[in-house]
Formats: C-alpha cells, structure tokens, sequence
C-alpha cells in the first residue's frame, strides 16, 4: 500500500456502523476528502510507525487529525495515544478520542497520555452527525497546528 500523500483524517473505529456515519458526516459537510481507516489498534501503529502493511508510507506524512476509538481490538486506543504521543515524530498530532466510553477513568487516562478532546459519541442519528461534522471543522478548518 503506497501512502505517500498526506491523509487529512485517520479513522480509528472497529465498529462498522460508526465507522461509515463518520465518514458521510465529514465528505457531507466538505470537511475532508482523504479520510483512511484502520480498524485495529495494531494496524493504526503499523499506519503512525510505518510498518506492516505501510512499511512504504513516509512517516513524516502525518494525519491534519486522528479521531480514536477507545474499544478496539489487538490494542486498545490508549495505548495507541501513549504510543503516538510519546514519539517526536507523531507527538503534536491532534487525536479526538470519540467513543461510547462515559467512563470518567477512560476520560481522565485520555487527557493525561495527550488527547486533544474527548468526546462521548452521540446516541442519536442527528446529533452524532452533527458532532462530527463540527469537530472536523474545528480541527481541519480552524485549529492552527503547529508547523
């Protein structure tokens, strides 16, 4: 898989029914053209570190944003957030950690490894679409990372 052009969002969700309304919410609303998933904790830090799958992807060509799934399978998304954000290369990427979790434990744990926002995904139809749709926004559009 050559990756060399820059994902503007990845994915992290196992979960196929989230996985699909967040990627209509974003290409709906013109957020992001070029959103990649991944559907494990193994293969999103095979994705970050290139290896595995996308030994051939420029580490240095990282996502505009990182919206993760806290319950997934293989590794779970904080040790994906410890790993990501540990590592110089990956460290200021923004990661929403958007999950089912209401866990205050899950909460917590997130901001201390260097989540960016933590957000419990929405119930309703509407409401989770409209989540979406202003976290891409604020992320993609509006935030100013660093260079």
């Amino acid at each position: 898989m050559n990756q060399n052009h820059a994902t503007e969002i990845l994915l992290v969700e196992d979960n196929p029914n989230d996985m699909e309304l967040t990627i209509r919410a974003l290409k709906k609303n013109n957020i992001a053209n070029d959103i990649h998933t991944v559907t494990d904790g193994a293969e999103a830090l095979d994705y970050f570190f290139a290896k595995g799958n996308y030994s051939d992807r420029d580490i240095l060509q990282n996502p505009k944003l990182v919206i993760l799934d806290l319950k997934l399978p293989k590794v779970d998304g904080l040790e994906i957030l410890r790993q990501i954000k540990q590592d110089e290369r990956t460290k200021t990427i923004p990661v929403v950690v958007l999950t089912s979790s209401k866990e205050e434990s899950d909460v917590v744990a997130s901001y201390k490894l260097g989540a960016n926002s933590f957000i419990v995904k929405p119930v309703d139809f509407e409401k989770f679409i409209t989540t979406v749709k202003e976290l891409g926004m604020y992320w993609l559009l509006y935030n100013e990372p660093p260079k």
